[in-house]
């Protein structure tokens, strides 16, 4: 059985496949959910794209989700406003938390950035504690980067 590490290498070969030739965000990100949640198995993978001041649910895999997030609010907020990937082992621990579901105890958040501004965020939710470590976060920063362009409107990954 692959290892985490190889699981990833062979997602982001799948979704380069499925993101190289397709231009529109919400195709791309909804492929994106769906394979990642297929081939990890977590509770919830989704998107939340910026519009105004606010996240704004996006393309998801999993139960229903908060819907609207403001800026530096829970964890994809703070990610937001930070501009980094978050890791955070105990939701619960986590200041200002926003619990979309009692059943998500580990969370990442991966911003997807052109430049220095962000226009979604990849966030992914686990029902173990401590499900994700530095691993996660260097491939899903490579994963996101395959939906930038579609996402930004440019031309291609250089732009």
């Amino acid at each position: 059985m692959p290892d985490k590490k190889e699981k990833y290498v062979q997602l982001i070969s799948a979704i380069r496949s499925l993101t190289e030739s397709e231009n529109d965000i919400v195709a791309n990100m909804a492929n994106v959910a769906a394979a990642i949640k297929e081939t990890f198995g977590f509770f919830w993978v989704g998107f939340y794209i910026v519009k105004g001041n606010r996240l704004v649910l996006g393309p998801f895999q999993g139960p229903v989700a908060c819907t609207r997030i403001a800026y530096g609010k829970g964890v994809c907020g703070t990610a937001w406003k930070e501009r980094k990937t978050l890791i955070v082992p105990d939701v619960e621990a986590f200041p200002g938390h926003i619990a979309c579901s009692r059943f998500s105890r580990s969370e990442i958040v991966v911003p997807v950035m052109n430049e220095n501004e962000v226009g979604a965020v990849l966030d992914i939710d686990s029902e173990r504690l401590a499900a994700f470590d530095e691993t996660d976060a260097y491939y899903l920063e490579k994963i996101v980067e395959l939906i930038r362009p579609s996402l930004f409107g440019l031309t291609n990954f250089d732009s």
